[in-house]
């Protein structure tokens, strides 16, 4: 089976590095967004690269989020979302708000913060906690590009979702910080989970994934 996936926020495929997946992983990086681009004509140009006419799409946080906009273009035959969200409800009442106050164009992002201080304060809500992970999380700040940073937090602020296909599988982490389990209902919930357990609770998402692969391939035999 083809898994097609879509990470994080402003990172690539090795944030799926420690998954142990029975799949042919395909995977899906970020475009620099075009003037003006609409969330759904950016969502078509991701889609793309899909060449299955039934794919199965694993999204991460934002990518999770990008990907149930594909399935609004197309037919998916499953979804599956690590510490992601559903619909705009599920968004934290912070970011609603920043997102109608039109905080995020008041006061775009100009330059990404390059002290000890403001990485370590970032790493604490990003759930980055050993020097591995925080190395990981600092190299993708240094790198942003911030035509995708301002583009992406308005896309994520202003999400106006309210339903994501039947099926959906939604695995999430209870102590995540970043979209937090008060307003969620995850199919699957990781007990102290962050929004980093992608990495750092690899091997039990694995298995959580793994199972629901089998039953999808058990399906179409049948």
């Amino acid at each position: 089976m083809k898994l097609y996936c879509i990470p994080g926020f402003g990172v690539d495929e090795k944030i799926f590095g420690r998954l142990k997946l029975n799949a042919d992983l395909h995977f899906i990086n970020w475009l620099d967004p075009l003037p003006k681009e609409t969330l759904k004509d950016y969502a078509a140009r991701m889609a793309s690269s899909i060449d299955d006419a039934f794919p199965v799409l694993l999204g991460i946080s934002f990518g999770g989020m990008i990907a149930q906009e594909i399935a609004k273009l197309r037919r998916v035959r499953r979804i599956i979302l690590i510490s992601s969200v559903k619909s705009r409800s599920e968004l934290p009442k912070h970011l609603r708000i920043t997102g109608r106050l039109r905080l995020d164009k008041l006061f775009p992002v100009k330059k990404i913060p390059e002290n000890e201080k403001a990485f370590s304060l970032a790493n604490k809500r990003l759930g980055a906690f050993s020097g591995d992970e925080q190395k990981m999380a600092n190299s993708y700040r240094r790198s942003a590009n911030l035509n995708y940073v301002n583009w992406s937090f308005d896309k994520i602020l202003n999400w106006k979702n309210t339903e994501c296909p039947e099926g959906t599988i939604h695995i999430h982490g209870n102590k995540d910080r970043i979209f937090s389990i008060k307003n969620i209902r995850p199919t699957h919930l990781i007990e102290n989970g962050t929004h980093m357990m992608v990495w750092n609770r690899a091997d039990e998402i694995s298995t959580i994934i793994n199972e629901e692969l089998e039953k999808l391939e058990t399906q179409k035999r049948r």
